[in-house]
């Protein structure tokens, strides 16, 4: 039985979009939700007193609404197997964060992955801090997102039914349950709206915008640098663990963003959690190899930069080739020491040598090869690191001996093409 393949994907920017105006551009509904919600619940705590029952409450439903975008919305495109009512709650939990259908923001997350930092990006972090934070939404855009497979979600009877019913959803879950429960059950209708519905909600908006914003400006790279995503635990702090997002970025099938125990990702203990009482499963995880070498290519990179900075020896290929009677002669004038086969002007450092000055002059104009490798001191690393950078010839027929590359040369950091004498990549 054959399987039919899709057509390729074209990768090419649409033509961009022409606004008449800047306010032609503006998504009027968003902006003024986006700015109404904020003010209102700043309003009502300056004027509304926060009982305890609702401050449970409120950030109970702030979990619960940021949950369902974490572990639902953010993961649906590589989440784990779930069980019917775990998967709606997780529907209903995006639902209440007032954040657009699973359908809609699995769409816009697969083309934020697949187009990273590019104009098919739907929020490119090149367009800047305030554009992927909450620009994308008040804005139309210049151009529409890079195509992605959705086939999954077509087929998805619950996906579907929450991005067709949405309309009715978010005024139930984002704001009229919020705020009747603490009304009904406590008498508190006031902080029920101000606190649980509206200064919640806006504590969730911007959390899950930082994932977007913060996430790709904040932090180191600890596993590729070829893009924006980021590492940070302030990030991670604000959005239940997204903030180790240069993880997420270059291991997308990982329902972990942090890989390690005692870094903080809330939404990775959730979904272990969830599979390991049986309401999902299959939880997927990147090859533990994979991961190590892109730490290590990161790390070797890092040391390379410093590496770079570090004044070496000259190369044997640039030094002098002199006979010993030569050798002989400049030693008169000079203070020459061969080690190793090469020769070493070391009239600088006589007054500082550590056993005196007497002892080297009892070496110049001769090999101490044997001396400095142990005969008279087991040097340490770093007096052949020193010794080398003396370096000014090479002696006629001499054997570099092997304790002559120096300690810090031994793991020198190469490019493969460099050493194979080819014209380097690239960088990575």
């Amino acid at each position: 039985m054959s399987t039919k393949i899709p057509p390729p994907v074209s990768e090419t920017p649409s033509p961009k979009i022409r606004h008449k105006s800047l306010l032609g551009r503006v998504k009027w509904v968003n902006l003024i939700a986006l700015t109404a919600t904020p003010l209102v619940a700043l309003y009502g705590a300056l004027t509304t007193q926060l009982q305890v029952m609702t401050m449970v409450w409120s950030i109970s439903l702030y979990v619960f609404a940021m949950l369902g975008v974490t572990a639902g919305l953010y993961h649906f495109p590589t989440s784990p197997a779930h069980i019917l009512t775990f998967f709606i709650f997780l529907l209903a939990g995006g639902a209440c964060a007032v954040q657009g259908s699973a359908y809609w923001w699995a769409r816009e997350h697969r083309a934020h992955h697949r187009y990273t930092d590019s104009e098919l990006d739907p929020y490119s972090a090149t367009n800047g801090f305030l554009y992927t934070h909450v620009g994308w939404i008040i804005l139309k855009r210049d151009r529409p997102p890079g195509p992605t497979d959705v086939r999954d979600l077509q087929k998805n009877k619950l996906v579907q039914w929450q991005h067709n019913n949405l309309s009715m959803l978010i005024p139930i879950l984002g704001y009229a349950i919020p705020a009747i429960i603490p009304g009904y059950f406590w008498g508190d209708w006031a902080g029920g709206l101000y606190y649980a519905a509206l200064l919640r909600l806006t504590c969730v908006q911007h959390s899950v915008f930082c994932i977007n914003s913060l996430a790709h400006w904040l932090g180191d790279t600890p596993f590729d640098d070829k893009h924006t995503p980021r590492n940070h635990l302030l990030t991670a702090i604000l959005t239940m663990g997204e903030g180790y997002h240069n993880f997420h970025h270059q291991f997308p099938i990982d329902y972990r963003n942090a890989i390690k125990w005692y870094q903080y990702d809330p939404t990775k203990w959730f979904i272990a959690l969830s599979a390991w009482i049986g309401l999902s499963s299959h939880l997927q995880t990147f090859p533990e190899n994979e991961i190590s070498k892109g730490a290590l290519t990161m790390s070797l990179k890092k040391l390379k930069t410093i590496q770079d900075k570090i004044t070496w020896p000259t190369e044997f290929k640039h030094l002098p080739v002199v006979d010993w009677d030569t050798f002989q002669k400049q030693s008169e004038t000079s203070s020459l020491v061969l080690v190793s086969g090469f020769i070493h002007d070391v009239s600088c450092f006589e007054p500082k040598h550590p056993g005196g000055r007497r002892i080297l002059k009892q070496h110049v104009g001769k090999d101490a090869t044997a001396a400095f490798a142990g005969g008279v001191y087991d040097h340490s690393n770093a007096a052949y690191n020193l010794l080398s950078m003396m370096r000014v010839g090479v002696l006629e027929g001499g054997v570099e001996h092997v304790k002559c590359v120096t300690p810090s040369q031994r793991l020198r950091i190469f490019e493969q093409e460099r050493l194979r004498g080819v014209e380097p990549l690239p960088a990575l």
